[in-house]
């Protein structure tokens, strides 16, 4: 036999199909928090693999990512529905993030180096809450230097790391569909966000301090919805991470999703955000 029968697992598997949600820690990357994934399945599965083979087996991608320090939901591709992640992408996401008045780190969160420190005092929960109304709507940002965005090929927080001079990416137009004040402790400050693709809360964070003639850095990130994903229902934590559990889910979200119409191509609303398929 040349291996070629799949045991009833592995055929279940690799019959899994549609987009579902898990839950990603604190600390890991979005493509560790796959690469895990994909080898507990694979595992129950019963197939083996070695590292270099492990993309063939199986097809899965994420829908947007989240940084190592941020939590939250992660929508999931497996199979045809690594074809949807596109839409993900573009579309809505809600975060609950803590932001610091009175710092300013270089990767504006607080894995990063302290660049500046200012006095805060003078800000009230007044001040903050007017202040929003400016970073609500369609807005310009400009995305910070660490980052995933490329540049020749490269993702800047990489270029960063090596110490090599990079240049600010230009302004673009992002949207906020709501932005509200949940708490005021000075010097924290926690938002509820609600914004389109190719956000970052990190310079949203930044930007408030900078509006309020202090500084300011994100202290905590968690995406507590993605498209019509949410935290509280719909992310498997690693327990869940099983063949069944995924079905179940599998099922539960496509009842989700708006259908498609068909032979329609695409438009992410950011060119060069493209979904991360590992193959």
């Amino acid at each position: 036999a040349g291996g070629a029968v799949l045991g009833t697992a592995a055929q279940r598997l690799f019959s899994l199909s549609g987009l579902f949600a898990v839950y990603k820690p604190k600390g890991p990357t979005s493509a560790g928090v796959l690469n895990l994934l994909k080898e507990r399945l694979l595992a129950e599965a019963g197939v083996q693999t070695n590292e270099k083979k492990r993309n063939q087996f199986l097809k899965i991608g994420h829908g947007g990512t989240l940084d190592s320090a941020a939590a939250g939901v992660l929508v999931v591709g497996i199979g045809k529905g690594t074809k949807m992640l596109r839409t993900m992408l573009a579309g809505s996401k809600k975060y609950t993030a803590i932001g610091m008045l009175g710092k300013a780190t270089d990767t504006l969160d607080a894995t990063g180096k302290v660049t500046e420190e200012k006095p805060y005092d003078q800000v009230t929960k007044g001040d903050l809450e007017h202040v929003l109304q400016k970073f609500t709507g369609h807005i310009m940002q400009v995305p910070p230097l660490y980052s995933a965005l490329k540049k020749d090929g490269e993702r800047l927080s990489t270029l960063m790391k090596r110490g090599e001079a990079v240049e600010a990416k230009p302004a673009r137009p992002v949207r906020v569909y709501s932005l509200s004040l949940q708490q005021f402790q000075p010097p924290l400050f926690t938002l509820d966000v609600e914004c389109g693709g190719g956000f970052y809360v990190r310079s949203l964070v930044s930007d408030i301090g900078k509006e309020l003639s202090t500084c300011a850095t994100m202290q905590e990130l968690t995406r507590t919805k993605q498209g019509p994903f949410t935290l509280e229902e719909h992310a498997l934590h690693e327990d869940k991470w099983t063949i069944d559990e995924i079905a179940r889910s599998l099922e539960h979200c496509t009842a989700l999703l708006p259908r498609e119409p068909p032979h329609k191509k695409l438009k992410t609303e950011h060119p060069g955000e493209t979904a991360v398929i590992c193959e």
